[in-house]
Protein backbone atom coordinates (compact mmCIF):
# COMPACT_ATOMS: atom_id res chain seq x y z
CA UNK A 1 0.00 0.00 0.00
CA UNK A 2 2.88 2.20 0.70
CA UNK A 3 4.38 1.44 -2.66
CA UNK A 4 1.37 2.43 -4.50
CA UNK A 5 1.01 5.77 -2.53
CA UNK A 6 4.14 6.70 -2.99
CA UNK A 7 3.79 5.61 -7.22
CA UNK A 8 0.52 7.55 -6.93
CA UNK A 9 2.63 10.84 -5.33
CA UNK A 10 5.00 10.79 -7.37
CA UNK A 11 2.55 11.18 -10.84
CA UNK A 12 0.81 13.85 -9.59
CA UNK A 13 4.20 15.56 -8.59
CA UNK A 14 5.36 14.87 -11.49
CA UNK A 15 2.44 16.13 -13.72
CA UNK A 16 2.22 19.42 -11.48
CA UNK A 17 5.80 19.95 -12.16
CA UNK A 18 5.09 19.71 -15.90
CA UNK A 19 1.69 21.83 -16.08
CA UNK A 20 4.02 24.76 -14.31
CA UNK A 21 7.03 24.20 -16.66
CA UNK A 22 4.35 24.81 -19.36
CA UNK A 23 2.73 27.42 -18.09
CA UNK A 24 6.10 29.57 -17.74
CA UNK A 25 7.73 28.22 -20.93
CA UNK A 26 3.89 29.75 -22.56
CA UNK A 27 4.31 32.93 -20.15
CA UNK A 28 8.29 33.47 -21.03
CA UNK A 29 7.13 33.27 -24.82
CA UNK A 30 4.29 36.01 -24.58
CA UNK A 31 7.34 38.49 -23.53
CA UNK A 32 8.26 38.29 -27.49
CA UNK A 33 6.56 39.89 -30.13
CA UNK A 34 4.31 37.40 -32.38
CA UNK A 35 2.70 35.48 -29.85
CA UNK A 36 -0.85 35.20 -29.16
CA UNK A 37 -2.83 33.59 -26.06
CA UNK A 38 -5.84 32.24 -27.34
CA UNK A 39 -8.43 32.35 -24.20
CA UNK A 40 -11.10 30.62 -23.66
CA UNK A 41 -13.51 32.69 -21.34
CA UNK A 42 -13.73 32.61 -17.69
CA UNK A 43 -15.96 30.42 -16.02
CA UNK A 44 -19.55 31.21 -17.03
CA UNK A 45 -21.98 28.09 -15.53
CA UNK A 46 -24.30 26.51 -18.10
CA UNK A 47 -24.25 25.05 -21.87
CA UNK A 48 -24.56 27.05 -24.75
CA UNK A 49 -26.59 30.37 -24.63
CA UNK A 50 -30.82 30.96 -24.12
CA UNK A 51 -32.96 30.64 -26.99
CA UNK A 52 -33.39 34.54 -26.75
CA UNK A 53 -29.39 35.17 -26.74
CA UNK A 54 -28.53 38.96 -27.99
CA UNK A 55 -25.63 40.58 -28.35
CA UNK A 56 -24.97 43.81 -26.90
CA UNK A 57 -27.63 42.56 -23.80
CA UNK A 58 -25.97 40.84 -21.02
CA UNK A 59 -29.33 39.74 -19.41
CA UNK A 60 -30.15 37.74 -22.58
CA UNK A 61 -26.72 35.34 -22.03
CA UNK A 62 -24.84 33.16 -20.40
CA UNK A 63 -22.31 35.03 -17.74
CA UNK A 64 -19.66 34.69 -15.74
CA UNK A 65 -20.00 33.57 -12.12
CA UNK A 66 -18.52 35.24 -8.73
CA UNK A 67 -16.12 32.45 -9.58
CA UNK A 68 -15.53 33.13 -13.05
CA UNK A 69 -14.44 37.08 -12.38
CA UNK A 70 -12.27 35.92 -9.54
CA UNK A 71 -10.52 33.74 -12.14
CA UNK A 72 -10.10 35.96 -14.97
CA UNK A 73 -8.72 38.74 -12.16
CA UNK A 74 -6.21 35.38 -10.95
CA UNK A 75 -5.21 35.41 -14.59
CA UNK A 76 -4.54 38.84 -14.99
CA UNK A 77 -2.56 38.66 -11.80
CA UNK A 78 -0.42 35.89 -13.03
CA UNK A 79 -0.11 37.75 -16.67
CA UNK A 80 0.83 41.18 -14.92
CA UNK A 81 3.42 39.26 -12.42
CA UNK A 82 5.37 37.77 -15.45
CA UNK A 83 5.16 41.30 -16.71
CA UNK A 84 2.54 41.21 -19.56
CA UNK A 85 0.65 43.85 -18.01
CA UNK A 86 -0.02 45.89 -20.88
CA UNK A 87 -0.89 43.82 -23.80
CA UNK A 88 -3.02 44.26 -27.28
CA UNK A 89 -6.47 42.58 -25.88
CA UNK A 90 -8.85 41.70 -28.32
CA UNK A 91 -12.26 39.57 -27.33
CA UNK A 92 -15.53 38.45 -28.63
CA UNK A 93 -18.98 40.24 -28.65
CA UNK A 94 -20.20 37.83 -25.93
CA UNK A 95 -20.48 39.69 -22.27
CA UNK A 96 -18.79 36.58 -20.63
CA UNK A 97 -15.79 36.88 -23.10
CA UNK A 98 -15.83 41.01 -22.84
CA UNK A 99 -16.28 40.66 -18.91
CA UNK A 100 -13.27 38.21 -18.95
CA UNK A 101 -10.67 40.52 -20.70
CA UNK A 102 -12.28 43.88 -18.60
CA UNK A 103 -11.69 41.30 -14.94
CA UNK A 104 -8.17 40.98 -16.54
CA UNK A 105 -7.27 44.36 -16.38
CA UNK A 106 -4.23 43.80 -18.19
CA UNK A 107 -4.90 46.04 -21.70
CA UNK A 108 -7.54 48.00 -23.17
CA UNK A 109 -9.89 45.39 -25.13
CA UNK A 110 -11.59 45.74 -28.47
CA UNK A 111 -14.41 43.46 -29.79
CA UNK A 112 -13.56 41.22 -32.71
CA UNK A 113 -16.21 39.27 -34.95
CA UNK A 114 -13.44 36.60 -35.32
CA UNK A 115 -13.45 35.70 -31.94
CA UNK A 116 -17.08 35.19 -31.76
CA UNK A 117 -18.65 31.78 -30.75
CA UNK A 118 -20.74 29.68 -33.79
CA UNK A 119 -21.50 26.80 -31.57
CA UNK A 120 -25.21 27.46 -31.86
CA UNK A 121 -24.51 28.30 -35.91
CA UNK A 122 -22.40 25.75 -37.32
CA UNK A 123 -23.18 27.82 -40.96
CA UNK A 124 -21.09 30.65 -39.68
CA UNK A 125 -17.86 28.70 -38.69
CA UNK A 126 -16.19 29.09 -42.13
CA UNK A 127 -16.92 32.93 -41.94
CA UNK A 128 -15.88 33.27 -38.13
CA UNK A 129 -12.44 31.03 -38.92
CA UNK A 130 -11.99 33.20 -41.88
CA UNK A 131 -11.83 36.53 -39.73
CA UNK A 132 -9.92 34.86 -37.12
CA UNK A 133 -7.54 33.69 -39.17
CA UNK A 134 -7.22 37.37 -40.82
CA UNK A 135 -6.57 38.88 -37.14
CA UNK A 136 -3.78 36.16 -36.74
CA UNK A 137 -2.43 37.01 -39.63
CA UNK A 138 -2.29 41.04 -38.93
CA UNK A 139 -0.73 40.39 -35.32
CA UNK A 140 2.39 38.71 -36.66
CA UNK A 141 5.11 41.17 -36.34
CA UNK A 142 3.92 43.06 -33.62
CA UNK A 143 3.74 42.75 -29.96
CA UNK A 144 2.09 39.89 -28.03
CA UNK A 145 -1.77 39.51 -27.53
CA UNK A 146 -4.73 38.23 -25.68
CA UNK A 147 -8.07 37.06 -28.12
CA UNK A 148 -10.42 35.99 -25.10
CA UNK A 149 -12.97 33.37 -27.40
CA UNK A 150 -14.65 30.26 -27.43
CA UNK A 151 -13.53 26.54 -26.93
CA UNK A 152 -15.07 26.35 -30.75
CA UNK A 153 -13.05 29.24 -31.74
CA UNK A 154 -10.10 27.53 -30.13
CA UNK A 155 -10.73 24.03 -31.20
CA UNK A 156 -10.78 25.01 -34.99
CA UNK A 157 -7.44 26.63 -34.72
CA UNK A 158 -5.83 24.53 -33.11
CA UNK A 159 -7.42 21.37 -32.51
CA UNK A 160 -7.26 21.44 -28.71
CA UNK A 161 -9.60 21.67 -26.24
CA UNK A 162 -9.32 23.76 -23.01
CA UNK A 163 -11.37 24.58 -19.93
CA UNK A 164 -12.76 27.76 -18.74
CA UNK A 165 -10.13 30.55 -18.08
CA UNK A 166 -7.54 28.41 -20.39
CA UNK A 167 -5.58 29.00 -23.14
CA UNK A 168 -3.25 28.24 -25.79
CA UNK A 169 -0.44 30.36 -26.45
CA UNK A 170 0.88 30.59 -30.25
CA UNK A 171 3.71 31.86 -32.17
CA UNK A 172 2.64 33.38 -35.29
CA UNK A 173 5.03 32.88 -38.11
CA UNK A 174 5.40 35.32 -40.96
CA UNK A 175 3.22 32.87 -43.68
CA UNK A 176 0.62 33.28 -42.05
CA UNK A 177 0.83 30.17 -39.84
CA UNK A 178 1.12 29.46 -36.13
CA UNK A 179 2.66 27.14 -34.14
CA UNK A 180 1.37 25.91 -31.06
CA UNK A 181 3.80 27.05 -28.01
CA UNK A 182 2.50 26.05 -24.75
CA UNK A 183 -0.99 26.29 -22.53
CA UNK A 184 -1.85 28.21 -19.89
Amino acid sequence: MRRYLLIVLSVFLLCVTTASTASETALAAMKQDSHVLLLRHALAPGFGDPPEFTIGDCSTQRNLSTEGRQQARELGKTLHDAGLDDLVVYSSQWCRCWDTAIEMQIGTPATHIGLNSFFQNRSQQDAIVNDLQALLASLEGGPSAVLVTHLVNIRAITGQSVGSGEGIVLRLEPNGEYTVIGRL
